[in-house]
Parts: structure tokens; sequence; C-alpha cells
């Protein structure tokens, strides 16, 4: 019996101080009306005030998409540049330069898990683009890529990611097995010359790959 007068004493205790406390809000929220109904000039000034900042915010905004737009059409990098990047920002890189040539939803997904992608675009005649980057510090100079790094790509860029467009890009080179492999399964590589002629340009990759497939029936949003 005790148990239950405490906790009736404890539930009548917080209805009371949830009454006491939407009092005094009301009676606050009353007192701010009645002041600002009593000084019209505030809520002008207010009004003024904020429209004023979202002005600047749409300004600044736009200022900004227009500096992004030129700075993606002028985009360009020497392949010498590429060598000293992190492989991380290797693929940033990559990315930055399918957003020039118009691919408005190119994004980096490298990392781990990424099922042998890097960057994934649409370009501007609705095809899919996966892209798998790898970077050699020595350039030219290092490792060549190999046929197990085109069987990966092989192995999920369609199945897993939907890709039209299977590219295997590097600033080095590929060995003989690798270029061979990728003909027979439709693969395209970007060595260090062909990203040279790419990143230091303005044609897209599109225009400088052979055989790129056609673009699909329907045009998509990016058309």
């Amino acid at each position: 019996m005790r148990r239950r007068r405490n906790r009736r004493r404890g539930g009548s205790e917080e209805l009371w101080m949830l009454g006491l406390v939407a009092a005094v809000a009301f009676a606050l929220v009353a007192a701010l009306l009645s002041w600002l109904a009593a000084h019209p000039w505030v809520l002008v000034l207010l009004s003024a005030a904020g429209a004023g900042v979202g002005w600047v915010w749409w300004v600044r905004r736009r200022e900004a998409a227009r500096w992004e737009r030129v700075r993606a059409q002028g985009l360009r990098y020497a392949v010498e540049q590429f060598d000293g990047l992190h492989y991380n920002d290797f693929e940033f890189a990559v990315r930055d330069l399918m957003h020039r040539d118009g691919c408005s939803d190119a994004q980096k997904v490298g990392g781990r898990g990424d099922n042998g992608a890097d960057v994934k675009a649409t370009d501007p005649y609705g095809r899919r683009w996966v892209i798998q980057c790898k970077h050699r510090k020595a350039g030219w100079s290092g490792s060549a890529v190999g046929t197990p790094d085109l069987q990966v790509l092989n192995g999920t860029g369609r199945q897993v990611h939907g890709g039209d467009v299977l590219v295997m890009l590097t600033n080095g080179r590929f060995s003989g097995p690798a270029r061979a492999f990728a003909e027979s399964q439709r693969l395209h590589l970007v060595d260090r010359h062909l990203l040279a002629q790419w990143a230091g340009g303005s044609r897209p990759l599109w225009e400088l790959l052979r055989a790129v497939p056609p673009p699909p029936r329907k045009p998509t949003s990016l058309s």
C-alpha cells in the first residue's frame, strides 16, 4: 500500500511540475506576443534582417557555383603531378576530371569493400562508367598493372556496379598479358600516355578511347 501511495504522490508531483512549466511557457509566449503587438516595427526589422541574410546566402551560393563551373572547365593536370599524390587523392583527381567532362554525378567510391570500383560516373549520353585506379609512385618505371587486377574489375564492373564502360586507369603502364585480357573482355585501359592526353587536354575520355559502347536509346537527365 505504501508503495502505491508513493507512486501516486510521485505521479501527481510530476504532473504538477509539468503543468507549472506549461503555464510559465504560455505566459512568456503571451507576454512576447503582446510586446510585439505593441512594437510592430520589431517584426518589420526582423523580417528585413532575415531577408537580407537570405539574399546574401543566395548570392554567395550562386557565386560559388559559378566559380566551381569555371574551375571544372579549366581543370588540367600534368601527368607528373599524379606521381606525387597519395592514391586516395589520385582517385579524387580522376573523379574531378570526369566531372569536368560533364559527368555531374561523378563520385569517388574507392576504399575497403569497393568491389573493384574507385570512381563511378554517368556521362552526358547516359553511359555508366566504372573506373578502377592504380597509382604508381614511380610512374612508368613502377610495376606494371597485371591481369589479376583486371580480373577483379571484369568480375564486378557489370554485374555489381552496372557499368557500361569499364576502365582500368593508371599513371604507370600495363603488362602485355593484361592488354590482351582487356581486349578479350571489352575492358578499356588508360595508361600514363593516354592519361596525360586526357588530364592535360580538353577532350572527354570517351573521345579518346576506342570502341566505347554506343549511348543507350533513352536519354538520361544528364543528357
